[in-house]
């Protein structure tokens, strides 16, 4: 799918604006030089001739050809000395009237040819951290500053750190969505689930892909939304979830229970099965927590098709509030 469809448009768009705006401005530049300095008006009517001119030349035989062109170059260059000197001479750079892009390289079209330009690619990604539900994580959790130290209580809690740690590097290191594994993050309170599922999401949308993280009580608020109270049109609200490159549902089980909340979930979860399109979860529940909780249906799901990940050792906010 790649970059969130409704960032790209409205990214797209914002390019279009500010590339005429940028144009828009050179205008009313020059026409306020022309009225103050009627010199370069004179010059700027002067150059805008070349075309003719150049025109003109290339039906003329060959070597008197090239030596008009010569000609034609010379004086446009003088011309453009002699432009750059009396706005100099007036108080005014020698580019005053120049287009002011804020991307030079690209003109503020977005494009550099047929490549997207990096300037674009780096306001995509900053929209996609802040569609993705946790753009304030984004900025502090990530996986430079995931410290294995607060697991060194005994070296078996270490090397399962330590080997979640590389695993959850390398899914985001390889992540594309096709192929991508399911990952189910165990574990308790305070043991660096969000922190690293949160340095995923910053790796995936970096690479140009849609994130969506979000709890799952706010996974079925939403569904419970369109469903009974009739603020949006069907999906509005609800397929952001099943088309979204990486989906990320933190805090399974903290949801309310219920029939209409094990359908949900069992449909958004069988949904991107079925069309291989990767999703992370994490919860405090173990398996007999989550058997009991969804039943056999849901339960199955995760454990068949999600690759488990086991959190250990001693909540680190605590550790942090205790140092």
């Amino acid at each position: 799918m790649g970059y969130n469809k409704d960032n790209f448009k409205r990214i797209r768009d914002e390019y279009a604006t500010k590339h005429l705006i940028a144009e828009s401005a050179a205008r009313v530049r020059v026409s306020e030089i022309h009225a103050i300095l009627p010199e370069v008006a004179e010059i700027d009517r002067a150059l805008a001739k070349t075309g003719l001119s150049l025109m003109g030349a290339s039906l003329l035989p060959v070597k008197e050809r090239e030596a008009e062109f010569a000609r034609i170059k010379e004086q446009n260059l003088a011309l453009n000395q002699e432009r750059n000197d009396i706005l100099v001479a007036a108080g005014y750079p020698a580019d005053y009237t120049d287009v002011k892009y804020d991307c030079p390289k690209c003109g503020d079209s977005g494009y550099v040819g047929i490549e997207m330009c990096e300037c674009m690619r780096n306001a995509l990604i900053m929209a996609g951290f802040e569609s993705s539900g946790i753009s304030r994580l984004l900025n502090t959790q990530t996986f430079d500053n995931f410290s294995l130290d607060y697991y060194k209580q005994d070296a078996n809690t270490y090397a399962k750190m330590e080997r979640v740690l590389s695993v959850m590097k390398g899914y985001a290191d390889t992540f594309p969505p096709e192929g991508s594994q399911n990952l189910a993050l165990f574990g308790g309170t305070g043991l660096g689930k969000t922190h690293l599922s949160s340095a995923v999401a910053r790796k995936v949308i970096e690479k140009g892909y849609d994130v969506l993280y979000v709890t799952a009580i706010e996974l079925v608020s939403a569904f419970e939304a369109e469903q009974f109270d009739k603020v949006a049109a069907h999906g509005e609200l609800t397929d952001k979830f099943l088309e979204c490159d990486l989906l990320i549902i933190d805090d399974l089980g903290t949801e309310l229970g219920g029939q209409f909340t094990v359908s949900t979930l069992y449909n958004v979860l069988n949904i991107r099965i079925n069309k291989k399109m990767p999703t992370i979860i994490s919860t405090n529940c173990n398996q007999q927590d989550l058997l009991k909780k969804y039943g056999e249906r849901i339960s199955s799901r995760i454990f068949g098709e999600f690759r488990p990940l086991l959190f250990s050792g001693t909540d680190v906010r605590m550790q942090k509030i205790q140092r």
